[in-house]
């Protein structure tokens, strides 16, 4: 309780700074009512903040923004440097995929459509930032909303099939030896959010005899 008055109690700059935290950490757009529970604060001041944020970055031209988008809030680089950003993701050393960015679009190529807890939950690893690396590099793109999580689900693109030489996903080779088979690994991760329950039958079945 006494963390959430200290937080109530934040001045305007201090706000502004917590407010840039949470986005920083966020890789979906949040709204701004979820921000104002974070923060224990009003959602007409945290609003007001937002608004506030993003004349400040219009006037210091900076190389990013604050965007209202996907029923959130977000940062992402200006449009006017779209070309530079591309260059550097794209172009010399950082025109290859690395080994689990691979891995990342190989799952996402075979279990489409997929959101990141699902590719995640393959890998075993956060895939957060290689997530984002595909998306820069046209590879994959988001393709809607899961209708029962709301998680954002991601699909590979044309490009995708271009880069591959594809006509069509039809045309997917067989994985690779070193993947785990995609249709057992699906029926072993729902079997293990499953919950177990035990019949009568088989509760006194485990009864020892006296």
């Amino acid at each position: 309780m006494t963390e959430v008055n200290e937080v109530s109690e934040l001045d305007d700059d201090a706000l502004s700074g917590a407010i840039e935290a949470l986005l920083l950490m966020a890789t979906e757009p949040v709204p701004a009512v979820e921000l104002a529970q974070a923060l224990g604060t009003p959602v007409v001041r945290v609003e007001a903040a937002l608004a506030s944020l993003v004349r400040f970055y219009i006037e210091t031209k900076r190389g990013f923004e604050l965007r209202h988008a996907g029923g959130g809030w977000r940062y992402a680089t200006r449009s006017e440097f779209a070309g530079l950003v591309s260059a550097y993701v794209l172009d010399g050393q950082h025109g290859r995929l690395s080994q689990a960015a691979l891995e990342t679009l190989a799952v996402i190529a075979y279990l489409q459509p997929s959101s990141r807890s699902r590719i995640s939950a393959v890998r075993g690893v956060n895939v957060d930032g290689v997530v984002r690396t595909l998306l820069a590099r046209d590879l994959i793109a988001e393709s809607g909303r899961d209708p029962v999580s709301g998680a954002i689900l991601f699909t590979t693109t044309p490009y995708f099939l271009e880069r591959m030489g594809l006509r069509s996903l039809d045309d997917l080779p067989p994985l690779a030896p070193h993947l785990p088979d995609a249709n057992t690994l699906e029926a072993e991760l729902l079997a293990a959010a499953q919950p177990v329950t035990t019949t009568a039958t088989e509760a006194e079945d485990d009864i020892d005899p006296e």
